[in-house]
């Protein structure tokens, strides 16, 4: 099957870098964080179709995309289709890395990667790839010693990876956070100035178990004055269940950045690019971790937030209403304990994340 691509190719003399980074926003938005610091290098990406990268990607760079799949059940008959997939797509990607002339791959794990690592490999180019998890991933283990180097968000990761040159650079945020810190701006929402505020952020595809209980603890807040605004995602059925004058539910909202900085508390689950954006924004945080995740990976993020006293941590099978509704009105009423919090959140920040890692993938991979 050809490779199937979106926008022209570069013919530029400049460095050529493919970026292999697919599925959701935890793998795009560092991905993007960083080459936005390449201004010199001809960028083209590598994707999966129908995933997020086709809907962020194209109108910045050439996409190309290919059929490959992830590789978390366990050996069957499903297998020997997954590996057959997974050796065509690295084929495709070899003819794309000789076509395009490329000097290197960079990045950020997940399945696109295997492809893209095997590929290089395979023909002596070099691999710079970014894990923003505590745990690294499977293909992030079984690949590393591949790689030229593998940049982590976590320092502990380290000693998951070790056949693997680590370099701890953090992870990569959103341009929209680096200019928020610069300069705040005002939310359009009608929040009253000073008024207590949770946000609660389920992930990009929402967190229904977390939304029910939030909904359940919700009356006791709005009594205490407290105003909540509610990111539900859009897979949560029950999202307009609720309606109060210091409710406000919306499926996502743009400025992340600045929700996040206006926040007294969020409660959150813990994917490490929602973690590295509470860090930068200093946001104290009750983290509950996705239950399903891959490995449990989340409870490993959420662990190093809570033993560095930036949040509380919570496994949503343990966690009642009544619970939450008691602990949220706690940090509420204490300020010294969330403003605690919030130092212990800036000390786990990297501002320039994104900077140290387009200066790895400047030292690594050049013409």
């Amino acid at each position: 099957m050809p490779l199937a691509t979106t926008a022209g190719s570069s013919t530029s003399s400049r460095p050529k870098l493919l970026v292999a980074a697919s599925g959701t926003g935890g793998h795009l938005f560092p991905a993007l964080a960083t080459v936005e610091q390449l201004p010199d290098y001809d960028i083209e990406w590598l994707g999966v179709p129908d995933r997020l990268e086709t809907q962020l990607v194209p109108d910045r760079y050439s996409l190309h995309t290919i059929a490959v799949t992830g590789f978390q059940q366990r050996l069957g008959l499903g297998s020997l289709k997954i590996f057959s997939r997974l050796v065509g797509s690295i084929l495709q990607v070899r003819q794309l890395l000789r076509q395009g002339q490329f000097q290197g791959v960079f990045t950020t794990g997940g399945y696109i990667a295997a492809p893209a690592i095997l590929a290089a490999r395979s023909l002596g180019l070099p691999v710079i790839l970014h894990e923003s998890n505590l745990l690294p991933g499977k293909v992030t283990r079984w690949l590393s010693p591949f790689c030229r180097a593998v940049a982590i968000g976590f320092t502990d990761s380290a000693q998951y990876l070790p056949r693997a040159q680590t370099v701890h650079v953090g992870t990569p945020v959103r341009s929209q956070f680096r200019s928020a810190l610069a300069e705040s701006q005002p939310l359009n929402l009608p929040i009253p100035d000073g008024a207590p505020l949770i946000v609660v952020v389920g992930g990009s595809q929402g967190a229904v178990a977390v939304n029910r209980l939030v909904r359940q603890c919700a009356p006791a807040w709005f009594d205490a004055g407290i105003w909540v605004v509610h990111l539900t995602g859009e897979s949560d059925p029950e999202a307009k269940s609720l309606s109060h004058p210091q409710y406000l539910s919306l499926p996502f909202y743009g400025d992340m950045a600045g929700i996040l900085q206006r926040a007294n508390l969020v409660i959150s689950r813990a994917g490490a690019g929602t973690l590295t954006e509470l860090a930068v924004t200093q946001s104290p945080a009750i983290l509950i971790p996705y239950p399903y995740a891959a490995e449990d990976h989340q409870t490993y993020n959420a662990k190093a937030f809570a033993q560095a006293g930036a949040a509380l941590l919570f496994q949503q099978n343990e966690l009642t209403a009544d619970l939450l509704q008691s602990k949220v009105l706690y940090l509420l009423q204490s300020p010294d304990v969330l403003g605690q919090m919030a130092e212990a959140m800036g000390k786990l920040a990297i501002v320039d994340s994104a900077e140290q890692l387009a200066d790895l993938i400047q030292t690594l991979i050049k013409i």
